[in-house]
């Protein structure tokens, strides 16, 4: 089955993308610009998110985990 299809597959996907767009950001700034545009621009979008609310974002990953590991 398709993460699309699956909602709490979806999150899981979206989490992931967020953390790992703030994670290439730290170690390598210059391949997630601000000015780009399309699909990079959204990288540095996901990147902004992560950097920002992390903390939330960290919450959700750690909820997520264990909402995967009690199934």
């Amino acid at each position: 089955m398709s993460a699309l299809f699956n909602f709490q597959s979806l999150l899981l996907v979206i989490l992931l993308f967020i953390c790992t767009c703030t994670y290439v950001r730290a170690v390598a700034p210059r391949l997630i610009d601000r000015n780009k545009v399309g699909f990079p621009g959204l990288l540095f979008k996901a990147a902004r998110i992560g950097e920002r609310l992390s903390p939330y974002v960290g919450l959700a990953c750690v909820v997520m985990a264990v909402t995967i590991l009690m199934k």
